[in-house]
C-alpha cells in the first residue's frame, strides 16, 4: 500500500498526547496505564458494591457520587483518545472505541431517562458500566498472544468440538438404552446431557447409571473426560508458541490505532501512515 502524505502524521503535543496514551514502551505510557486500570478496577467494584442492598442503603450518595467522578474521567479519556488520533472516526468504531464508548454512555442514559416509579426497570442501564472491565485487555499486551492462538487454531478446535458432539451423542444414546426411564434416563436429549456432564467432569450427580453396563459405560466416559480436556490445550499451547516467536511491536499507529506491526516497520500496514 502506498504510504499516505505524510502531513497526516501527528506532531508536536498531539504526538506526545498519542505516545502516552496508546504507546506502552515510555515510563510515561506505562504510568497511564497503571492509573486507567486501577481507575477500571475500583468503578467496578463500585457498582458491583452498589447492587448489595445494605451498601446501597448506607453509602449510596457516595457510590452515586464516585461513579460520576469516574464517569467523567473516563469521558475526558475518551475524548483525549480521539484528539490524539489522525482518523479520530476510524477509532471511535474500532472494538476499544466502542468499549469505551460503552463505558460512559449508560450513565448519561440514566440521567435522560428519569428513574420513576414505573420506569426504575430502566436502573438495569447501569449494569452495562461493567463493560469498563473489557478496556482492560487492552493494556494486557501478551494477552494479544493468547487470542492469536485461539484464533489460529479455530479450526482445529471447530473440528474438535464437533467430534466431541458427535461423540456425546453416541455415548448419551447407548446409555439411554442401557438404563432407561425408569432410572432417570428417560430421553435420548437427558441422557446426552448426563454424557456432557460426565465427560466434562462436572458431575452434578442428579442422573447416574444404576446398572453394571451403565455403570461401565460411565466409568468409560469419565476416562475419556480426562483425555479429551488436554486436546484443546495442546492446540492453542502450540499456537501460542508460534505467536510469542513472531512478537510484534507494541506501536499503535498514530492515525488508525491499529497495532501489530513489525518491529522494523516504517509505515502502518493497515492504513499506510508513518509511524512515529
Amino acid at each position: 500500500m502506498r504510504p499516505v502524505d505524510e502531513k497526516s502524521v501527528l506532531s508536536g503535543w498531539r504526538a506526545r498526547l498519542h505516545e502516552i496514551i496508546f504507546e506502552t514502551d515510555t515510563i510515561a505510557g506505562r504510568l497511564f496505564d497503571a492509573s486507567l486500570i486501577a481507575a477500571i478496577v475500583v468503578s467496578v467494584i463500585l457498582v458491583m458494591l452498589d447492587s448489595v442492598a445494605w451498601i446501597n442503603e448506607s453509602y449510596g450518595r457516595a457510590i452515586y457520587a464516585a461513579e460520576w467522578f469516574f464517569t467523567g474521567l473516563f469521558t475526558v479519556e475518551y475524548v483525549l483518545r480521539l484528539v490524539c488520533v489522525a482518523r479520530p472516526l476510524k477509532y471511535a468504531t474500532s472494538f476499544f472505541g466502542l468499549i469505551d464508548l460503552m463505558a460512559i454512555v449508560p450513565s448519561y442514559l440514566d440521567l435522560l431517562v428519569p428513574g420513576g416509579r414505573y420506569l426504575s426497570v430502566v436502573r438495569v442501564l447501569r449494569v452495562l458500566r461493567i463493560f469498563r472491565t473489557f478496556k482492560l485487555f487492552e493494556y494486557m499486551t501478551e494477552g494479544m498472544y493468547i487470542v492469536q492462538a485461539i484464533s489460529a487454531s479455530r479450526k482445529k478446535i471447530s473440528l474438535f468440538l464437533i467430534a466431541i458432539l458427535t461423540l456425546v451423542v453416541i455415548l448419551g444414546s447407548l446409555m439411554y438404552l442401557i438404563e432407561g426411564g425408569e432410572n432417570g434416563f428417560t430421553s435420548i436429549p437427558k441422557s446426552v446431557y448426563w454424557a456432557i456432564v460426565t465427560m466434562t467432569t462436572v458431575g452434578y450427580g442428579d442422573i447416574a447409571p444404576k446398572s453394571t453396563l451403565g455403570m461401565g459405560l460411565a466409568s468409560v466416559v469419565m476416562i475419556l473426560g480426562y483425555a479429551i480436556l488436554a486436546v484443546p490445550t495442546g492446540i492453542v499451547t502450540v499456537e501460542m508458541v508460534h505467536a510469542s516467536a513472531s512478537r510484534k511491536s507494541s506501536q499503535a499507529c498514530p492515525s488508525c490505532c491499529a497495532e501489530g506491526h513489525d518491529i522494523d516497520a516504517v509505515h502502518c500496514k493497515f492504513c499506510g501512515s508513518r509511524l512515529n
